[in-house]
């Protein structure tokens, strides 16, 4: 099984700003933003960042293929395997 580590992070990059930006929308205009960020919405815009960032590594995830191999089809993990085993039978 190949795991393509960018859709479990698309995912949850891509929750976490969907919340922070409708919390961002649903708080817009609030005297808290006056007080603390430069009368910044801060939610809102690392809201929108996060998902435009989750949404990419979920099309990237989607698009790509996993680039991961075992150590058997390589030739640096056959090496690496034989060091190993090596080292195991000298115990």
């Amino acid at each position: 099984m190949r795991l393509d580590i960018r859709m479990p992070i698309g995912m949850m990059f891509t929750l976490f700003g969907a919340l922070l930006l409708i919390y961002g929308v649903m708080t817009r205009g609030s005297a808290i933003y006056d007080q603390h960020s430069l009368k910044i919405n801060v939610n809102l815009w690392w809201g929108l960042g996060l998902l435009i960032f989750g949404t990419i590594m979920l099309l990237l995830g989607r698009s790509g293929k996993a680039t991961a191999r075992l150590a058997e089809e390589s030739a640096e993990g056959r090496a690496m395997e034989e060091m190993e085993h090596h080292k195991e039978a000298q115990q």
